[in-house]
């Protein structure tokens, strides 16, 4: 029984990190991460002078031991921060996407600068020219 805890609290660990991925980047998330960060500092220098709170919280959820327990929430941990990571670099690769767009639409030559736009005709030149979509 006690172990179908930590199992539950893995789990829901997992799942609350999975939302994150789904969740904005809002002043709310920002809020609840510093929150995180600063209940973990308390934690770790709780742990740091208090070595058997690990022990004592591992029996609590069903496990034997605190090296065990820190283990699991490594786990849980890395892979919170694989999701963030993800996220970080998908956003980044959207925004250079969008800002070799705008160099490439900027650096299009105009089609008075260009021989074959104007040997075509004035009409054609105009239908061709680059406009920004981002404005």
């Amino acid at each position: 029984m006690k172990q179908l805890t930590i199992q539950l609290l893995l789990i829901a660990g997992t799942l609350a990190i999975s939302w994150r991925l789904l969740m904005g980047y809002g002043q709310k998330a920002q809020a609840v991460r510093r929150l995180g960060l600063v209940a973990f500092a308390a934690f770790a220098i709780w742990s740091i002078l208090d070595p058997t709170v690990w022990t004592r919280l591992a029996r609590m959820v069903g496990v034997d031991r605190g090296a065990d327990l820190i283990l699991y929430g490594l786990v849980v941990a890395f892979f919170g921060f694989v999701v963030t990571s993800f996220r970080r670099f998908r956003d980044m690769e959207i925004r250079y996407t969008r800002l070799a767009r705008r160099l490439a639409l900027r650096e299009t030559p105009s089609p008075t600068e260009h021989p074959t736009l104007l040997a075509r005709g004035s009409t054609d030149a105009a239908a061709t020219t680059p406009t920004d979509p981002e404005s």
